[in-house]
């Protein structure tokens, strides 16, 4: 699949390329980021290379990972964004925030706006969110943007070679007043 741009009333969400690699480098190095996400550590200019010249084209080439930079207008990267699909009709977003730029609300506001493009163009009837149990910023992210929480997975995410507690959440199309694209009935107690 080509990759596809999309826009918010703030910023501008794109394909990374080669060009976003000192960007994408220098983001990585804040120890939050290396913390909470699956990011090697320490991060080194090869990781970054390797993420915008390999990964990312490859995920929209292949069409199973879609990986968004989000921007402001000056060019300045404020975050990353991505959708991964996991089984039909599933897809299941991961994101963080460059240091300077958290608490405007940009994340959330670029989460919003990739799930309704993965609702409305890649044919996704639910987006799910995971987080390591204690990430709060991630989880006030996935609150704000509608997610439901929907519990705790044990030993469900492995990072960096341990296996730990995660949060889950999901977002449906209706969440974000879309039809979905297969029928849906909830359970009745």
């Amino acid at each position: 699949m080509d990759p596809v741009t999309l826009t918010t009333d703030r910023l501008l969400l794109r394909a990374v390329g080669p060009q976003d690699t000192d960007a994408v480098y220098a983001a990585c190095q804040d120890s939050d980021i290396q913390r909470w996400t699956t990011v090697p550590s320490p991060y080194l200019p090869e990781h970054a290379r390797g993420f915008t010249e390999q990964m990312a084209p490859d995920g929209w080439a292949g069409g199973s990972m879609f990986t968004f930079g989000a921007f402001l207008p000056s060019g300045e990267l404020i975050g990353m964004l991505g959708i991964t699909l996991r089984s039909l009709g599933v897809g299941e977003i991961g994101y963080w925030g460059v240091k300077e730029h958290r608490g405007h609300g940009y994340v959330t506001e670029a989460a919003v706006s990739v799930s309704r493009w993965a609702f409305t163009k890649m044919s996704v009837d639910r987006v799910e969110w995971r987080a390591e149990v204690g990430n709060r910023a991630s989880r006030a992210v996935a609150e704000r943007a509608g997610f439901v929480l929907e519990g705790t997975l044990r030993s469900s995410l492995n990072n960096k070679g341990v296996l730990r507690d995660c949060w889950i959440g999901s977002l449906l199309p209706s969440d974000l007043g879309l039809a979905s694209t297969t029928p849906y009935l909830p359970a009745k107690e």
